[in-house]
């Protein structure tokens, strides 16, 4: 036996396709139709475009040209983030797998996004991959990361993403030794120092009294986490704010570190009294962004379904406000005095090779770059719960 996985190579031949494309090949390769098209990927929502890097590895070596957005790219309602220029049976069988591609990572970079928005100049770090499958947990890592989130807690990342991941302590380690305080002292000798001292205290007792505990029984504490599920908490923010006071008058700055089934909403409304939070199903349970895949050009000639616009398209952007304006693609486009825009839609593949590849560091600098133009427009809370 074997993990049920699809392999690599099975996803690249189209296993994974949804039968009616089988069908739709099948007619098509007897009838000897295979026209050249145009396919472009839309939604009718706004997002943070994610999941490019895998669209590439799996059209890599077919006769086809791709366009797209850079990673991290805010994308608005109808634009095209990726366009697909080729015949038709080259990727025709591929859509359903690029469609999951970029319709999961994007769904979980764009809640990264609105969590790191609610969270403002406070740590959010992602602590989510034990609630999908572990085969993507380098994905869900990646998005989130691309997204904005400043720290992600799977030790995968490291291997697949090069970047360093972040981590505590479980309850079970506390479990272990039957003590707080012994647990905590055995973490401190043990743990790299480089490591934050940041001590779980919600596991026996109250959250107030096992911060009191750890900074008396340790000299080094750099922060407390409470993880207490949901349905123990009472008044959050209440005890917050007890904590802080009871640490405080005792000489004692320490980071408040809050986890466990956080949504939005509570970061946003915590961020005053918090200094790190640790999101987990909430950005790696993501809803996808539900993309669609549509051919808007044959033979060169346009062509659309209903509800959706012909031709090979461009979008230029507005650094500055994030204004986008869609055109033909090979369109001249002339500004207007004082106006800078860039074309988004840039060229990734082409004759089956990689032009360029894609960078998540690169691509969270672009988030971020967002995030800092929207908070300076004031439009926090239109991005975060529209």
């Amino acid at each position: 036996m074997s993990f049920l996985i699809v392999r690599d190579d099975e996803i690249k031949r189209g296993l994974t396709t949804d039968k009616y494309f089988i069908w739709a090949e099948k007619v098509l390769r007897e009838k000897g139709k295979n026209p050249k098209v145009v396919a472009e990927v839309t939604a009718s929502t706004w997002g943070i475009f994610a999941g490019l890097n895998d669209v590439l590895e799996l059209l890599k070596d077919r006769d086809v040209e791709v366009y797209a957005m850079e990673e991290g790219t805010l994308f608005f309602p109808h634009e095209p983030v990726l366009i697909i220029r080729g015949r038709y049976l080259e990727f025709a069988r591929l859509e359903t797998a690029i469609l999951g591609f970029l319709c999961h990572a994007s769904g979980v970079a764009t809640q990264a996004f609105k969590t790191k928005l609610a969270a403002d100049d406070k740590i959010v770090l992602s602590f989510g991959t034990r609630r999908q499958h572990p085969a993507i947990s380098a994905m869900i890592e990646r998005s989130a990361f691309i997204g904005g989130v400043d720290g992600v807690s799977n030790f995968s990342a490291e291997r697949y993403l090069g970047i360093e991941s972040v981590g505590t302590m479980p309850h079970a380690l506390i479990i272990c030794f039957g003590d707080q305080v012994e647990a905590w002292k055995a973490f401190d000798e043990v743990v790299d120092k480089d490591v934050p001292r940041i001590l779980l205290i919600d596991t026996y007792c109250d959250e107030k009294s096992e911060a009191i505990k750890a900074i008396e029984n340790l000299k080094r504490v750099d922060g407390v986490r409470l993880d207490t599920p949901s349905s123990r908490r009472g008044d959050i923010r209440k005890i917050i704010e007890e904590i802080r006071w009871e640490l405080k008058i005792r000489g004692r700055d320490v980071r408040i570190v809050l986890s466990g089934g956080l949504s939005i909403e509570d970061v946003y409304r915590l961020k005053d009294i918090v200094d790190a939070f640790g999101v987990g199903t909430s950005i790696a349970g993501a809803p996808p962004i539900d993309f669609s895949l549509d051919i808007v050009e044959k033979e060169g000639v346009f062509c659309a379904k209903r509800g959706k616009r012909g031709g090979m398209k461009q979008v230029y952007r507005d650094w500055r406000n994030l204004s986008d304006e869609i055109k033909l693609f090979n369109e001249k486009y002339s500004l207007n005095d004082g106006e800078e825009r860039e074309a988004l839609i840039k060229k990734f593949l082409e004759d089956g090779r990689i032009l360029k590849n894609t960078d998540i560091k690169k691509a969270r600098e672009i988030t971020m770059k967002q995030m800092r133009v929207i908070k300076e427009m004031g439009k926090v809370q239109d991005f975060i719960f529209k």
